[in-house]
């Protein structure tokens, strides 16, 4: 089984990365359509329904904010784990190669 596990940390980065430009875009159209007043919009019927969507965008994007920011934070525990233990695993590596060319004498 665990030969045909792998983890590519790299793209973990990316994934991150790729996060973080959601939110950041979530808040720039949050914040753009922060700026359109119901009033502006026409008829009253339709500026009450334009204050109703923004009332459910803004609820909607904090949510998905919430979730994005829990898988963001998940990825990066787990991308740092895996390069704890590669570069425990590196040393480990290293420290027997060492010892077995010296012949066990430290």
């Amino acid at each position: 089984m665990g030969d045909h596990f792998a983890t590519d940390t790299d793209q973990l980065g990316s994934f991150l990365t790729t996060l973080e430009g959601c939110i950041r875009d979530l808040n720039e159209a949050r914040t753009a359509l922060g700026h359109v007043r119901a009033d502006q919009i026409g008829t009253p019927r339709l500026d009450e329904a334009c204050d109703g969507f923004q009332e459910r965008w803004k609820y909607g994007s904090e949510q998905t904010k919430k979730m994005i920011d829990a898988v963001g934070a998940g990825v990066k525990t787990n991308k740092q784990a895996y390069e704890e233990v590669e570069k425990a695993l590196e040393q480990a590596f290293k420290k027997m190669a060492a010892e077995s060319t010296s012949g066990g004498t430290n």
